[in-house]
């Protein structure tokens, strides 16, 4: 049992480093967070995004093709940053390496998207997307909990939605074949069902490609009467 017990105070370590200065991981500048100011600055310039699924867009316009033939079930979607360099990296090491001391970076960054702040305040719940049983248990953390945490803890609500099986790797996947294999993925609490009626929901997943998950949990909140869905991913695919 003793290498169990090491790998929880790896991780713990790994937690707090967050806050300790050290190379920035692009640049490498000294003494430095996760991510300096000037990297910061120069990889997270605010884009023009579709209002209901965060794609880039052209300047002027609001909401894409793809969204005005066939809406998604949330209302609204904010994305941080394209799902490029470096945030692929950081996101492969937060996610896939063990390191989740990249959730306050991370959680600092989406929070600093234009028209978050004020989502946060005012939605009743941030609810992040759940993993099953058997990614929880492989990884060792949800990486969207931690980075719901981060951002508004009091609001944060890992209890309502749960996901009732791993899927297999949606990589590769059209949209479709997506939606697929969430088919009767999510589903709620009973216990915590009704208190959703009517309530402004946030709904935060690490990383957006076709939309499938956060729509396939949207439909669940949106059975319960949720009143409104914002979706917040971290960063966005560059096309569905």
């Amino acid at each position: 049992m003793l290498f169990p017990r090491l790998q929880g105070v790896a991780r713990r370590l790994r937690g707090l480093s967050g806050s300790v200065p050290s190379q920035c991981a692009v640049c490498h500048a000294w003494p430095a967070q996760r991510l300096c100011k000037a990297c910061t600055a120069r990889f997270a310039q605010p884009a023009t995004r579709c209002q209901r699924c965060a794609l880039r867009v052209p300047a002027g316009v609001g909401v894409c093709g793809a969204c005005l033939r066939n809406p998604p079930a949330f209302d609204a979607c904010l994305a941080a940053v394209d799902y490029a360099y470096p945030w692929a990296d950081a996101l492969a090491d937060f996610k896939f390496r063990g390191d989740p001391g990249w959730a306050a970076t991370l959680a600092a960054l989406l929070r600093s998207t234009p028209g978050v702040a004020p989502a946060l305040e005012a939605a009743d719940r941030l609810l992040p997307i759940p993993l099953s049983v058997q990614r929880l248990r492989e990884r060792g953390f949800n990486q969207s909990a931690l980075l719901a945490r981060r951002l508004e803890r009091s609001k944060t609500d890992s209890r309502s939605l749960l996901r009732l099986h791993a899927t297999e790797t949606q990589i590769g996947l059209s949209r479709a074949r997506r939606l697929r294999n969430l088919r009767g993925a999510f589903a709620l609490h009973p216990a915590q069902a009704a208190a959703l009626h009517g309530q402004r929901l946030l709904l935060l997943d690490d990383v957006m490609t076709t939309g499938a998950t956060l729509h396939a949990a949207s439909l669940v909140l949106r059975a319960a009467g949720a009143a409104q869905i914002t979706a917040l991913v971290l960063a966005r695919t560059a096309a569905d």
